[in-house]
């Protein structure tokens, strides 16, 4: 059964990495600060597809703005990386140990191809055995493939949806959630201008789906217009956003008990 907890409320820092290795990442802002200096209820470990538009912040928005306690958010993202290339580099193993991490959210690439799929696997089912030796609940957040791949797309969700029963730990039907957007909306765009990294909308779906993954609580409802960490302030159109928050809602839906 998927975790149900509350958190309490930590500080945080987001620690976003260059995206250098990645066609058209999208700019990533602040610089890291030292691996000893992050904190937080989720830590998120991945790449540019998690970077892009400060994803983790926007979670941190969208729970303070519905008044969950404590989803402190900080983030170690490389771009192009792989979970292997995370557990090679060895920052991620430093911070998972620091522990009192509630959740760390694990993504990489589509991971589409069969070899991928078992690097998927394999690389979250050892990065598992440190985040719960840490205390804390693995997360599989389910990406999407580039829009040229779009026939993959029911291989990427399954890739992720197998990763994440392998571990036992919670899926975060992301991928799964634009398909279900554009079933109910098909002119919407999620893709960026590169085919591959999400617009603001997409990374906006992404977020609603973690935050309702997490937390238990029902999406709908959360602001269109947020004020990011960094004191940015983002929008989509509320018509937009209600239709995001309701695919949201809908993916969700068949993993509650």
């Amino acid at each position: 059964m998927r975790s149900r907890l509350r958190f309490p409320r930590l500080a945080s820092l987001l620690a976003l990495v260059a995206c250098a290795g990645d066609s058209a990442p999208a700019p990533l802002e602040p610089p890291e600060p030292p691996a000893a200096s992050l904190q937080g209820d989720i830590l998120f470990i991945g790449n540019s597809l998690t970077a892009g538009h400060d994803l983790p912040g926007i979670v941190q928005s969208l729970a303070d703005s519905a008044g969950t306690a404590g989803f402190r958010t900080a983030a170690i993202l490389r771009g192009g990386s792989a979970l292997e290339d995370h557990w090679t580099e060895r920052t991620a193993l430093r911070v998972i140990a620091q522990g009192n991490w509630r959740f760390v959210v694990l993504q990489q690439g589509p991971s589409s191809l069969p070899e991928s799929r078992v690097n998927l696997r394999q690389w979250a089912a050892r990065f598992t055995e440190r985040i719960r030796a840490a205390g804390a609940e693995p997360a599989l957040y389910t990406v999407w493939p580039e829009r040229a791949r779009f026939s993959v797309f029911a291989d990427v969700i399954e890739a992720y949806r197998l990763a994440a029963a392998d571990v036992h730990g919670i899926e975060l039907p992301a991928g799964a959630a634009w398909l279900e957007a554009w079933d109910r909306a098909p002119e919407l765009e999620l893709y960026g201008p590169d085919d591959f990294h999400p617009t603001l909308e997409g990374s906006y779906l992404a977020a609603l789906v973690i935050y309702g993954g997490l937390s238990a609580h029902s999406p709908i409802g959360l602001p269109a217009r947020f004020a990011l960490p960094s004191g940015a302030v983002r929008e989509i159109s509320p018509a937009t956003a209600l239709v995001l928050q309701q695919a949201a809602a809908a993916t969700l839906a068949p993993q509650s008990p």
